[in-house]
């Protein structure tokens, strides 16, 4: 079942700033992205400094996110 519903850009920005504070980007570097993400503007139209903060971001929030994933997994393992 496909559920169509609207979020607002300002949901959105939230959900994105929450994301990344969550796994450690500092808040106003993780503010600036989320705005850039959630203004739904194509990657093709970003400045070279918005495509280089985004992608810095990401690749940190990725690192944290998977460096997490690892800690629950193996705590998981040890509670067996």
């Amino acid at each position: 079942m496909k559920g169509n519903f609207f979020i607002s850009q300002e949901e959105k920005e939230r959900l994105f700033h929450t994301q990344l504070v969550k796994y450690g980007v500092k808040f106003e570097k993780a503010a600036k992205v989320a705005k850039i993400l959630a203004s739904g503007e194509s990657e093709e139209f970003w400045t070279e400094e918005e495509r280089q903060l985004v992608t810095e971001t990401c690749e940190e929030w990725l690192k944290a996110h998977k460096r997490y994933k690892h800690l629950v997994s193996l705590f998981q393992y040890t509670r067996r």
